[in-house]
């Protein structure tokens, strides 16, 4: 383990709280919201080709966020051992449990990459995508060119997540903003090409583009072009992520040895890793389902729905960035002994994140239409536009609900307490949300916005279970040793045990 060169860690066990815990949290708030930038280029861009082609985005999200999610569960587990292993001054096995990270995350998403791109049709078609029909072409040439690029997208998240438990989100911010700014340039020309392109009617170059139409005769990729410049873009931040890893320039320092998997280590991965996996991977199948559900009132309400869950995956990043700097905060003083802190920091967490989405939630309620329209034109913008501004209003009465959840989700989470937060987000997002949408779209025939409401008060109701369950404070019990141990022990529960840093259930 080397600290040489530019080691941008915050301290989180010591001094002031809130102060770090908004230093460390902003970055995440900030690389989020790049993310999210990715997805905004992409249905900017895409919507003007139409309706059927901001079909197709809603369709293929839904398929692939879900992969996506599952595997970032396993960054997680990077996260929370490299995390705690801090806190205990375990400082010479951090970088063990980082190469382990990234090749074990590394050969999951070939893996998923391979088997998402022979399934995308039998996929599509589950969710309610029609073949024969243009969103559903435009679907599966995205669709499986993201999986495709899996390798590169999974990379990233591994380097960022490392980082983040070592107490830098600096760094992974630096990238993902160079990250986006090459993708929102490419994107109108990978999609639309260099013929009736509106970036060159902006900037009064039509005889520029007149010369490199002449030239190449590009009509641009569509739909399946924002999936290249997507792959292009993220997988260059990746590759300069790694190399970073690789010479020690940012804390910590890894060696060819740390790349090689060992089993121990692994087990500690998939311990902690697969119940994260799935509680993670449950909000993108929850979005699946609705999905699914909105469809049977047709492509448009698809569009609506598609292009107001991206506006509230941004709204509710504040909340996300702060989950994820609760797991660093959590997993550093348990690691460190102090639980205390640790509970203050999640009770910080969620007094903060309350009075920011309050705030959103007035906006996005007044501003609903003109939000929504800013991501649709041409054929049939005004219907979607609607059926996506009553989604943003029933919905974003619930953010601020929401946005606690994820905050006492991260405390689970930090705290090694991952079969817990995976409890809760099975019974909100594959029980509650579906039964509710269900319950209120086709029994009491309410369609579209009955999915929406059965949305909303899941968000209610889910908080209130995990709250309760959170001040029962059973989930900071073990944390890892303060002393490393010779080698890593497997374990077989939810928490950090007190010998070698491995982890034992004692639950």
């Amino acid at each position: 383990m080397s600290r040489s060169g530019t080691d941008r860690a915050v301290d989180v066990v010591s001094g002031g709280l809130v102060w770090p815990l908004v230093v460390l949290s902003v970055p995440i708030v900030l690389t989020n919201l790049l993310m999210v930038g990715y997805n905004l280029a992409d249905t900017f861009w895409v919507g003007r080709l139409g309706q059927e082609a901001v079909s197709a985005l809603s369709f293929s999200w839904a398929i692939i966020f879900l992969v996506i999610s599952f595997a970032i569960g396993f960054n997680v587990a990077g996260t929370v051992l490299v995390a705690q292993n801090k806190g205990a001054g375990n400082l010479d096995r951090i970088s063990h449990v980082a190469g382990q990270t990234i090749t074990f995350v590394g050969l999951l998403s070939i893996a998923f990459g391979v088997i998402g791109f022979v399934l995308t049709p039998s996929l599509l078609r589950l969710i309610g995508a029609e073949p024969g029909t243009l969103e559903y072409e435009y679907a599966l040439a995205y669709t499986q060119t993201e999986f495709v690029g899996m390798p590169f997208i999974f990379a990233f998240f591994v380097f960022q997540s490392l980082l983040q438990g070592w107490g830098d989100t600096r760094t992974p911010l630096y990238l993902m903003t160079a990250s986006v700014v090459l993708n929102v340039a490419i994107d109108p020309f990978f999609i639309l090409g260099f013929q009736n392109n509106v970036v060159f009617a902006w900037f009064g170059l039509e005889a520029l583009e007149a010369q490199l139409y002449a030239l190449t005769g590009f009509d641009g990729w569509a739909v399946q072009g924002a999936a290249f410049a997507t792959i292009l873009s993220r997988g260059l931040a990746a590759g300069v992520g790694i190399w970073l890893l690789l010479s020690g320039s940012v804390g910590i320092r890894l060696s060819p040895g740390d790349f090689r998997l060992e089993s121990g280590i692994v087990k500690q991965l998939i311990t902690i890793g697969t119940p994260a996996s799935v509680e993670i991977s449950t909000k993108a199948f929850s979005v699946t389902i609705l999905t699914a559900l909105v469809a049977i009132a047709g492509p448009t309400a698809v569009a609506g729905y598609g292009i107001g869950t991206r506006v509230t995956s941004m709204v509710v990043l504040p909340a996300l960035g702060l989950a994820r700097g609760v797991e660093t905060v959590v997993g550093q003083n348990l690691g460190a002994r102090q639980v205390e802190r640790a509970k203050r920091g999640v009770f910080a967490a969620a007094g903060i994140i309350a009075g920011c989405l309050l705030g959103f939630s007035v906006l996005v309620y007044l501003f609903a239409d003109s939000i929504i329209g800013v991501f649709i034109t041409g054929s049939g913008a005004g219907d979607v536009t609607a059926i996506g501004a009553e989604y943003l209003r029933i919905v974003g009465v619930s953010y601020v609900f929401l946005g606690v959840f994820y905050v006492v989700q991260g405390a689970f989470r930090g705290s090694g307490s991952t079969r817990i937060a995976m409890t809760f987000a099975l019974i909100g997002f594959i029980v509650l949300r579906p039964l509710l949408a269900y319950g209120l779209a086709e029994p009491l025939g309410m369609g579209a916005t009955g999915v929406f409401l059965g949305d909303a008060l899941t968000n209610v109701v889910i908080v209130v279970l995990a709250g309760l369950y959170l001040l029962r404070g059973t989930w900071t019990d073990g944390v890892v040793d303060e002393e490393p141990g010779p080698s890593p022990v497997p374990g077989a529960g939810d928490r950090p045990a007190s010998t070698g840093g491995g982890l034992e259930d004692t639950d």
